[in-house]
């Protein structure tokens, strides 16, 4: 893994670099191959709040949390807890769809895809209204998948293109907590 840890209101020290690449390195666990990613850490200090967010984009994956706390180390522990929550629970539902999917169909097998991780673009400073924009590629996904990646990301909705009708689709989650499709002609 090579970090990129940044700090606002804050000089990063080594006692702290050192710590997140201790916790961060231990994610690497999950996976059959090492990460070889850029790991994104920011660190933020307000009045009497710290924040630290972290993003790994991964071949088939986004890992991305934020977390604050007065203390800044607490809140490295905690986020690194939350983002191997994430990779347990990717991890469990990749692994159980196409078990699934063999007992209702034993002779068809299944690879899952993914979206490639999200490429932040600059924003412009002449525009009003749009603050932000981001550009990624659509990989063909089924609804399950899409709603993995939303609750994973922490969005309210997801764009992706459906595996069966390659037609692009939004799932977004209704105030009751279900989960809705928006397909598209």
């Amino acid at each position: 893994m090579r970090f990129n840890i940044r700090g606002e209101n804050l000089q990063v020290t080594e006692a702290i670099r050192e710590y997140i690449i201790k916790k961060v390195e231990k994610l690497d666990k999950y996976f059959e191959q090492s990460i070889t990613t850029e790991v994104q850490v920011k660190l933020k200090v307000y009045e009497r709040n710290t924040k630290v967010e972290i993003t790994i984009p991964l071949k088939t994956l986004l890992l991305r949390a934020e977390e604050q706390h007065e203390n800044m180390y607490a809140a490295i522990d905690l986020i690194v807890d939350k983002l191997e929550r994430q990779v347990r629970k990717y991890k469990t539902k990749v692994n159980r769809k196409p078990r699934q999917e063999k007992a209702v169909r034993k002779d068809v097998t299944n690879a899952v895809l993914l979206m490639e991780p999200e490429v932040e673009m600059s924003t412009a400073e002449n525009m009003e209204h749009i603050v932000r924009t981001k550009r990624f590629n659509l990989k063909p996904m089924d609804a399950e998948e899409a709603i993995l990646q939303m609750n994973m990301l922490g969005h309210q909705f997801f764009v992706y293109t459906d595996a069966d009708t390659s037609l692009t689709n939004i799932v977004y989650q209704r105030n009751d907590g279900k989960y809705a499709v928006i397909e598209t002609e």
